[in-house]
């Protein structure tokens, strides 16, 4: 089969959905990673998977008519041209509008994962304009979801959330899976560090992470003459929900934290810290998180959607309600001046990753849902009627 998995950016397909287009790849498939902000590197990293990877200009963020529909038309002439047999789109735009274009082209096999619900469709909507874009997103979420032949979920919130909103077609099939899983062995556990208990946020730089309770409470702790270090890994972002680089910088000024920019691998960051911290205002279910636990950190986050379910109270870290600062620098003072608690939840962690998050156990699942286990009778038919077509070349022209 030829199949494409297509996202918002292209360090994400590597990152996120690496390993499920490998497998992809190594079970006879034809696989195309379709994102935007591709680089030499990411296309290379892609070719080594068994991966073409093919740019696109869709933006992530934003509600501009002209410009989607004009993604609209290129994703369709995209899918045209290559010919697929299956579709795989996650996060918002590409779901949108990969999904109604490869009805539009003819792709049999189309799919999509929710990885959370967004800026738009979390807490409530209290300004006109909000509650204007929250009406159009639900109303694209139900047009073209009723064009997808399944649909997966990464935590239970979300799921109920888009069944209660009339989201998701009554009778179609839905699978919550345990977010995108993570690689255990590449993800070993460390010893922890010597010195001051250090906590680690990683992640884009959006409000809705809940960066600004996060400072707040470093400022708490620090006011409270406990011995801890605060910092921040992640990339600045394009969203209108993003922090500024002026902002972060004024962090840094203040002597509040530390920003330790954007790392292709953020093992040696996790390594140097004790505990994780992702004061999230929601989410599918958090990388972030499951690589700390894979390497044996504490973890802090919020009792929010996505969030909540990787983490068990008191037994592999902590959940604090969102938005609650006061809240998050109780738990960060409570682990400070532990080190023996942040040793057990740490090692508790591991055992839940080793037990529910294995990226291979996840793969396993998604490759089930859309029958392309090896070997399954559909795919075989599949494969064998349809007329052996040329590879387009490598790489494909930016569309």
């Amino acid at each position: 089969m030829r199949i494409a998995v297509l996202g918002g950016a292209a360090r994400d397909l590597v990152n996120f959905r690496g390993h499920l287009m490998s497998e992809m790849a190594r079970a006879g498939h034809t696989v195309y990673g379709i994102a935007p902000e591709g680089t030499p590197e990411i296309q290379a990293n892609l070719e080594r998977l068994g991966v073409t990877y093919v740019p696109i200009d869709i933006h992530r963020t934003g509600l501009n008519p002209f410009r989607d529909l004009l993604s609209l038309f290129h994703l369709w002439s995209l899918f045209r041209r290559l010919r697929l047999d299956a579709l795989l789109a996650y996060e918002i735009k590409a779901v949108v509008f990969g999904t109604l274009a490869a009805k539009q082209a003819g792709v049999p096999d189309r799919f999509a994962m929710i990885t959370g619900r967004g800026t738009t469709l979390q807490g409530e909507a209290t300004e006109f304009r909000q509650r204007t874009v929250r009406r159009v997103v639900k109303a694209l979420y139900r047009l073209a979801l009723r064009r997808c032949r399944g649909v997966l979920f990464q935590n239970e919130d979300d799921l109920a959330f888009f069944r209660t909103e009339g989201l998701l077609p009554k009778g179609m099939a839905a699978r919550i899976v345990n977010g995108s899983g993570v690689d255990l062995d590449h993800f070993a556990p460390s010893p922890l560090p010597d010195g001051p208990a250090t906590f680690l946020f990683v992640g884009r730089l959006l409000r809705d992470k809940g960066l600004h309770e996060y400072v707040q409470a470093c400022r708490l702790v620090s006011g409270r003459q406990v011995a801890a270090r605060f910092q921040i890994l992640g990339p600045l972002d394009t969203n209108p929900n993003a922090i500024t680089a002026d902002q972060v910088q004024a962090w840094v000024q203040e002597g509040i934290v530390d920003y330790l920019g954007e790392m292709g691998d953020v093992r040696p960051a996790l390594a140097a810290a004790h505990v994780l911290v992702l004061p999230s205002y929601g989410e599918g279910t958090p990388r972030s998180v499951l690589e700390a636990m894979s390497m044996g950190r504490a973890v802090v986050t919020t009792d929010a959607p996505g969030c909540r379910a990787t983490v068990q109270e008191g037994c592999n870290g902590f959940l604090v309600p969102v938005r609650d600062s006061d809240a998050l620098a109780e738990a960060i003072i409570r682990l400070a001046e532990d080190r023996d608690l942040i040793l057990r939840l740490g090692k508790e962690g591991r055992k839940i990753a080793e037990e529910k998050y294995d990226v291979c156990h996840v793969t396993a699942e998604i490759l089930a849902f859309m029958d392309l286990t090896p070997g399954t009778p559909r795919v075989s038919d599949r494969a064998a009627s349809r007329p052996g077509t040329p590879h387009p070349p490598l790489p494909l022209p930016p569309i």
